[in-house]
């Protein structure tokens, strides 16, 4: 008797269990199911990771946007222009002094409106209207000057009427510098060659008219506020000017900060 109430009193054995009452066994771990909760924690550990940004990195620089290369074509194009109103300018007055004093140097004036207008080949070694007659040289130099100024405007050239205005003084001072350079009496010092004769005017060629017409568009360039390259001076302006602040004084102004504190102080 004994032994067998060691027995049932015994926790853990099978005669003290009772069957009406059911247990529940744990659930045995698959290997798929530890990679996936293995997977979660390393997932969660990236998460919670963050990344500091280092203050001495230097910052990639932004990629070339696609409208820097769309700027260079423009500026080629204007300088192409450039060249092609040039070039037009000088062989049209290249050729017309050619034919002028093949044909009409030595022969009478022909009239083309009268008296008003004729044709008759003169050598000018000065400038309009003959003057500066002793100063060849200076005005071959200043020619010179002209056109090294108009290539180096040329290097930031965006604005197509510029480069027309560009273009015919371009054509002309080098119409004018060929005669300088190459026609008698001697190189630097030659006589240009000019057969338009205005009554009460002047004596002009193709050349003067190309620099006339080109420095006129230049000027209403000018005063329509164009730049080369084709800003505006209304719009350069703008950006120059210190912003404003709310009150209507510019930011910055000791005398606004002023007003501003004396209407607090007025209102307390």
């Amino acid at each position: 008797m004994a032994a067998a109430e060691r027995i049932i009193s015994t926790s853990g054995s099978p005669k003290t269990r009772d069957d009406s009452v059911p247990t529940t066994a744990a659930p045995a771990q698959t290997p798929d199911a530890g990679a996936e909760g293995a997977a979660e924690a390393v997932q969660s550990a990236r998460t919670a990771i963050v990344v500091e940004p280092d203050p001495s990195a230097t910052p990639a620089a932004p990629a070339e946007a696609p409208a820097t290369g769309a700027t260079g074509v423009a500026r080629r194009r204007r300088i192409g222009v450039l060249l092609v109103v040039a070039l037009l300018a000088y062989l049209i007055d290249l050729g017309s002094k050619l034919l002028v004093v093949a044909r009409l140097e030595g022969h009478s004036p022909i009239a083309v409106l009268g008296d008003v207008v004729t044709l008759q080949v003169i050598r000018n070694g000065g400038a309009a209207f003959g003057m500066g007659q002793a100063m060849t040289i200076v005005f071959t130099m200043i020619a010179t000057a002209v056109i090294v100024v108009i290539w180096r405007i040329a290097r930031r050239l965006y604005s197509l009427p510029w480069a027309v205005a560009l273009g015919m003084l371009l054509g002309g001072a080098l119409g004018n510098l060929t005669d300088r350079l190459f026609r008698s009496p001697e190189v630097f010092r030659g006589h240009v060659v000019d057969f338009i004769s205005v009554q009460h005017f002047a004596v002009f060629n193709l050349a003067d008219s190309a620099i006339v017409c080109g420095g006129i568009l230049v000027v209403l360039l000018s005063f329509r506020g164009s730049n080369p390259d084709g800003t505006t001076h209304h719009a350069a302006a703008g950006k120059a000017e210190p912003g404003a602040d709310a009150n209507g004084g510019a930011a910055g102004d000791p005398g606004s900060e002023q007003d501003v504190r004396g209407a607090g102080r007025d209102a307390e």
